[in-house]
C-alpha cells in the first residue's frame, strides 16, 4: 500500500467559532463540494459532531455511477481540529485531519489528507487521475470558501 498526501491551507475571514460552526456541520459539505461529483448526506438529522460519530454519504465516482462513504469522526477537540476517517468507500485509507487556528484577519484551516488507493499495486497506475480529481475538488472548495466568507 502506497500512501499519498495532500495539504491545503486556507485563511478565512471569520472567526474561529464561525468556522469551527460551519465545519463541524456535515450539512454544510455539499456546498463545498463541486456539482459534478453528486455529494449528498445520506446521515438523517446528523447533529452535534462528536468522536465516534458515523456519517454516510454517496458521491458520483464516474458518470452514472454512486458509491456510497461512510466515515467516522475519530477525534475532535473543539473549536481546534477534528479527523474523519473513512470505513467504508472508495479508498483503501484516508485520513482527513481539519485544522483551525486563529490568525490576524481570521481562522486559518488546514486539510491534511492521507489517503490510499484500492487494489494495490493496480490502483497506482490511475493515482494520477485520482490526484488531479482530488486537487480540482479542494480548489472548488477553496473558492466556494472565499465567495462565502470573504476576502482576508
Amino acid at each position: 500500500m502506497t500512501l499519498h498526501r495532500l495539504h491545503r491551507t486556507q485563511t478565512l475571514a471569520v472567526d474561529r467559532d464561525t468556522a469551527w460552526a460551519f465545519f463541524s456541520d456535515p450539512m454544510n459539505l455539499a456546498a463545498i463540494t463541486p456539482p459534478w461529483l453528486g455529494f449528498r448526506v445520506t446521515t438523517p438529522n446528523p447533529g452535534p459532531m462528536f468522536a465516534g460519530q458515523i456519517l454516510t454519504y454517496t458521491v458520483r465516482a464516474l458518470p452514472g455511477v454512486r458509491v456510497s462513504w461512510v466515515t467516522e469522526i475519530t477525534h475532535v477537540r473543539e473549536p481546534d481540529f477534528f479527523v474523519d476517517e473513512q470505513r467504508l468507500g472508495p479508498y483503501r485509507l484516508w485520513h482527513h485531519q481539519h485544522l483551525f487556528r486563529s490568525v490576524p484577519g481570521g481562522t486559518e484551516m488546514e486539510d491534511v489528507v492521507h489517503y490510499a488507493l484500492p487494489f494495490w499495486p493496480l490502483g497506482e497506475a490511475v493515482r494520477g487521475i485520482v490526484a488531479s480529481r482530488l486537487e480540482a475538488i479542494f480548489e472548488y472548495r477553496r473558492q466556494a470558501l472565499a465567495g462565502m466568507f470573504g476576502p482576508v
